[in-house]
């Protein structure tokens, strides 16, 4: 319907709104393509209230999100990858500039400034490294780059355990979510069923009271359990470098533990997990300064060529000369003890970081196996039995045999049950996380975490 304004100033009495008049061409049309194409468009409108389209183009919108594709975002996208990612970029440059030689120079002098009697020298110097100064110099270049690398590779497989511990926490997260609403449901049933028997004069207006107060309770539930998923989903946007990545899906079960191997063959796995290869590539780094630090014992030696003019003799004369610093007071002592003593160090952080991968294995491998047991106990005992004991509960209070009390006890039991479940999973998950983050994802769980 188009709605006018009424003007005496025109001719025609009315003036229509030309916004209104621009609304509604648009939507004839829309109605006038062929296949209801208005009503597909129309269908496709999102919600007034929605964020996306506020923020428009700046949120990446994820519909799908499954664990491989977190991972290969999160590769992609994170920071700190792309960080240590340049880092390793620049230890090239070390390689370069320790494979090239020293620069000549070239000399002049004048001696005298009156032009019969001036004399000129021109000279190159060419100083010449001894002792494998450029060979140790390389081998320390490229020792740093492969820490660099390994350095990277540690920082992914840290940021692959994270995104998988962040994925199940955002899962298990949903899940709670879940639980609350469901809770709410019933307690909301549970009221409406306690006043109709209020109303009717079956029980005490007290029961009616005990059921609003306990459906209260499980407002706050539903309201934290929202905000934990939110918290949950924001964790795992970060670690994919988009704080405003949306998620409308997450393709995934968190109630399927990973299968780790069993503790003899964990421990196997130590001696080429990226905190392990670190540490080694340290150790023969600071062996390549080490050697360094000796080659710079021996002096480099200097050779001199040039030509000297004499304008009183009209003569060039051949300058040849060789140059050797004598290494009496200043033999390189000082760096080549602390290269040594830094050697030794590099060999004991080796041997800690052996003792430290190895105890935190057996802990998280350890921590693994309990909450997977707790996991099947609560799966397979406890929550049928919760579940159970809730619907008797139910039944005998609409027949009349319990009072809300019992059904209300049995009701908290079963959601707590469920609760404990959804945490013992996360933690699980967690768990294996830590696991394959100590080991650099060489596990069976960790490579089905990145192939899915």
């Amino acid at each position: 319907m188009f709605k006018g304004i009424f003007d005496p100033a025109q001719p025609d009495g009315w003036r229509i709104c030309r916004k209104v008049t621009e609304v509604a061409c648009a939507v004839l049309a829309l109605l006038a393509l062929p296949g209801g194409a208005g009503a597909q468009g129309a269908a496709s409108i999102p919600p007034a209230n929605s964020n996306a389209v506020s923020q428009g183009s700046s949120a990446a919108s994820v519909g799908i999100l499954s664990l491989s594709k977190a991972i290969a975002l999160a590769m992609d996208g994170n920071p700190e990858v792309a960080a240590a990612t340049r880092q390793y970029e620049a230890t090239e440059g070390q390689v370069l500039q320790g494979r090239s030689l020293p620069n000549p120079e070239l000399a002049y002098s004048m001696e005298d400034t009156r032009s019969s009697t001036r004399t000129q020298t021109w000279q190159l110097n060419l100083p010449i490294e001894l002792g494998g100064k450029r060979a140790a110099r390389t081998k320390a270049a490229e020792k740093a780059r492969e820490q660099a690398l390994a350095e990277l590779s540690e920082l992914k497989a840290t940021l692959r355990a994270n995104v998988v511990s962040a994925y199940f926490d955002a899962l298990t997260a949903k899940e709670r979510l879940a639980l609350a609403k469901d809770s709410v449901s019933l307690a909301k049933s549970s009221t409406d069923t306690v006043s109709k028997r209020v109303a009717a004069g079956k029980v005490s207006p007290v029961e009616e009271t005990k059921a609003k107060v306990a459906e209260a309770g499980v407002r706050v539930e539903l309201a934290q359990a929202a905000s934990e998923e939110r918290n949950a989903l924001t964790r795992l946007s970060a670690l994919l470098g988009n704080k405003n990545t949306a998620f409308a899906v997450l393709d995934g079960k968190a109630d399927v533990l990973p299968a780790l191997p069993d503790a003899s063959e964990l421990q196997s796995l130590i001696a080429s997990s990226p905190a392990i290869v670190r540490a080694r590539l340290e150790v023969d780094r600071r062996s390549a300064l080490t050697e360094l630090e000796q080659s710079k014992r021996v002096p480099d030696v200097t050779v001199s060529v040039g030509v000297k003019r004499s304008n009183e003799t009209q003569r060039n004369v051949a300058l040849i000369g060789l140059s050797v610093p004598l290494p009496v007071f200043d033999r390189n002592q000082g760096n080549l003890l602390e290269a040594l003593k830094l050697e030794d160090k590099a060999r004991e952080d080796l041997q800690a970081a052996i003792v430290r991968l190895h105890s935190e294995v057996a802990q998280a491998q350890e921590r693994y196996t309990a909450l997977a047991a707790e996991v099947q106990s609560l799966e397979q005992d406890v929550l049928p039995g919760a579940k159970s004991a809730y619907d008797a509960a139910t039944i005998g209070f609409e027949n009349g045999k319990f009072n809300f009390l019992e059904v209300l006890d049995a009701q908290r039991t079963y959601f707590a049950t469920k609760s404990q479940y959804l945490k013992a999973l996360a933690e699980a998950h967690r768990a294996a996380s830590d696991v394959n983050r100590l080991l650099g994802g060489v596990t069976p769980a960790g490579q089905a975490a990145t192939h899915n």
